[in-house]
């Protein structure tokens, strides 16, 4: 058995019905892969990832690997491969089509710019169009209120009929009778056990907030960003890492060269990762190098990668190469230098004494038998797209309620802007508000989440409660990254609001000891999209090779420019009749991606929110000081929870999906014992919360 065989048949076996103690995928099944592989010209591990996202489409666990799912899924890779094909086909004719100019004294003189389409439906054209076959039609007056173009191409218009697009919903997903509830999919450190819950909430919280961050920078103005503060932070943090570089490594100026200079001396140079190209994504021909202007006169040059024999790149990343430019047209790569990494977290045993003394739950418990923390993380959306109750919310904090929680992290988007309810407006304002005509998005948050998060106050008082926002957010005022914090006092939290925390996108916090990183983006599969890697590199675990990135480069958002709005999922062009929801056929997603929304075929007219920036601020996106603990990167990809560089990188998932329930993560902290030798040094020692923490990803 070659070891193409021997990965398919380790990957592919869980899914089959075979009760064989050998092992083996049977031959027929084990055909179907191996031809997946050479049509597709794909890895195993990229076709596990793939079956994974079909299968959670076609009924998650219960679908089971046979001869006929396997010729099922082939045609399902087929049939996306073919889609993909027209819809880059439709978008280079798109961009080929090229209207006339007008002209003042032609025939459409009374309306040079078609200013006056619609505005005057009782004035003739007598040239106008009809559809695709050319044919001229007068129009009638109808002496009715005049409405806007029939028909707009951008894509981004709003909706052009006279009604407001509506989702129609198809089989209605039951959030109470959904399977798997409490399900682990995945964990760390599964030999610690579940703590069981005390009789009595303990007397005062057990962990203790401090922020890392500071919170008031990120009440800046939006849409006020100028070109030249923009340059200059980006050509600051070049010259910041060429600083790290040349200090960690011991260098001299002289070692350092200009990438774009010809010279056949071997230099280092440090840059950003850039494409010579707006559209597309990244490769190896578009691959340039782009400098500062102090040290590499702000210019890019392309990169020629043949001597590396692993790589891992995508735009926006500071890297440090090693190479020549013999010729003055390309930068000839012969090593890519690690970018050194920031400090651990640690402490002093005094301080650690005091950490673990906040276990007991009251001055009479054991020292000895202490309860650990229990911290629960979930990220939104918190409720399906056919309705706005908000279930799976109410569900996940009766669990934080049952197990005593510390401490519940609730990442946005709470109201989401991409939610077909709020987006259309078609939802019933909440029957408390006097005045329905001057309600906001505000007293929607009020109504479904300040309410659940105040009966769940008065449930564990001492629990700290941290909200974290979202750029999907709605009913948040600050819709840029870095993002500013919730106002508390408009949430109407009342008594409740006393241990709840709102905090800013990114944040940094400590608790207890260990500090905590967190941010609401989707770097994770934003990294996925826009990365190549070649030989080893690609054999990393995507989880850990994004997770790798961001703590290499010390910021939440290390990839610039952000991914497109556009590229995420493709508007429809907006047409005079209402939008309706068609159910989509099951499509296969890339490396391990959740399930993608159920418009394929019924396209939204409506663009993803995607990421907003404000580049002038990006240093407050950035991890400062020392690397965190516990790293939150919430995405739509499939919940895990990894160890990357001493960091402990948890993906939640999301709560709720579009059309069935999802999953949050839950931490158990046992306390950080500190040996002898330890005390007589009297050092910062490390806190090791990879060691001492079990994480679940649990079923909701």
């Amino acid at each position: 058995m070659d070891d193409l065989t021997s990965e398919l048949t380790e990957r592919f076996e869980r899914y089959c019905n075979t009760k064989s103690t050998s092992y083996e995928l049977p031959s027929e099944i084990l055909g179907e892969l191996q031809s997946l592989l050479r049509l597709y010209s794909i890895s195993p591990e990229e076709l596990d990832f793939k079956w994974q996202a079909y299968s959670m489409k076609m009924g998650g666990e219960d679908n089971k690997l046979d001869l006929k799912a396997a010729r099922d899924f082939r045609k399902n890779l087929q049939d996306t491969l073919e889609r993909e094909s027209r819809s880059k086909a439709q978008a280079r004719n798109d961009t080929k089509r090229v209207a006339a100019a007008p002209r003042a004294g032609g025939k459409n003189a009374g309306d040079v710019f078609g200013m006056l389409d619609g505005l005057v439906p009782n004035t003739p054209r007598p040239d106008a169009l009809n559809g695709l076959n050319g044919s001229t039609v007068k129009r009638k007056g109808n002496f009715q209120t005049p409405s806007g173009k029939a028909n707009k191409s951008h894509e981004m218009s709003s909706p052009g009929g006279m009604l407001t697009p509506k989702g129609e919903i198809g089989a209605v997903f039951d959030f109470e009778s959904r399977e798997h509830i409490g399900d682990i999919t995945e964990q760390l450190n599964g030999h610690f056990p579940l703590p069981e819950a005390p009789d009595e909430p303990p007397a005062e919280a057990r962990i203790k907030l401090k922020a890392n961050t500071d919170m008031s920078k990120f009440s800046y103005k939006t849409m006020a960003m100028k070109l030249s503060e923009a340059s200059e932070v980006l050509d600051d943090r070049i010259d910041e890492f060429r600083q790290l570089i040349q200090e960690h490594l011991n260098l001299e100026d002289s070692d350092f060269g200009n990438p774009s200079h010809q010279s056949p001396s071997e230099v280092i140079v440090v840059g950003r990762i850039a494409s010579d190209s707006n559209e597309g994504k990244l490769n190896t021909a578009s691959l340039v190098l782009e400098g500062s202007r102090r040290w590499g006169s702000g210019r890019r040059v392309p990169l020629k990668l043949d001597s590396l024999t692993s790589y891992n790149f995508f735009p926006g990343q500071i890297v440090a190469l090693r190479g020549t430019n013999a010729t003055g047209d390309f930068f000839t790569v012969t090593e890519s230098i690690p970018l050194p990494l920031l400090n651990a977290a640690a402490s002093k045993p005094a301080e650690l004494d005091v950490c673990n003394n906040r276990y007991l739950d009251s001055a009479e418990s054991d020292p000895d038998n202490v309860r650990p923390l229990v911290i629960l993380i979930a990220s939104g959306p918190y409720t399906t797209d056919q309705n706005l109750d908000f279930a799976p919310l109410h569900t996940f904090l009766d669990n934080a309620a049952t197990s005593y929680a510390d401490a519940v992290v609730l990442v946005g988007p709470f109201l989401d802007a991409e939610h077909p309810m709020i987006r259309t407006g078609d939802f019933d304002i909440p029957p408390h508000l006097t005045n329905p005509d001057q309600a906001t998005m505000t007293d929607l948050f009020r109504h479904h989440i300040s309410s659940a998060l105040q009966s769940f106050a008065q449930r564990v008082p001492t629990c700290n409660v941290i909200l974290v926002p979202s750029l999907r957010d709605a009913h948040h005022r600050h819709a840029v990254f870095p993002q500013d914090k919730y106002v508390k006092k408009e949430l109407g939290l009342g008594a409740g609001g006393k241990m709840v925390q709102c905090v800013t996108n990114p944040m940094t916090l400590s608790m207890n000891e260990f500090m905590l990183g967190m941010s609401s983006l989707d770097i994770l599969d934003m990294l996925r999209r826009e990365e190549i890697t070649s030989g080893k590199a690609r054999t990393v675990n995507i989880y850990e090779r994004g997770a790798r990135n961001v703590i290499e480069q010390r910021s939440f958002l290390p990839l610039f420019p952000p991914t497109a709005r556009e590229t995420l999922l493709g508007a429809a062009p907006v047409e005079e009749k209402p939008f309706k929801m068609v159910k989509a056929e099951p499509v296969a997603t890339e490396e391990g991606e959740a399930a993608e929304p159920e418009r394929e075929n019924g396209r939204s007219p409506f663009l993803p929110v995607g990421t907003m920036l404000d580049t002038s601020y990006l240093k407050l996106g950035e991890i400062l000081n020392v690397r965190p603990d516990i790293l939150i990167t919430p995405s739509v990809l499939q919940g895990c929870v990894k160890v990357v560089e001493s960091v402990l990188v948890i993906n939640p998932g999301t709560l709720s999906k579009r059309r069935a329930a999802g999953t949050y993560a839950r931490m158990v902290i046992q306390p950080r014992t500190v040996t002898d030798d330890e005390r007589e040094k009297n050092v910062g020692v490390a806190h090791k919360l990879w060691e001492r923490a079990r994480v679940d990803i649990v079923r909701i």
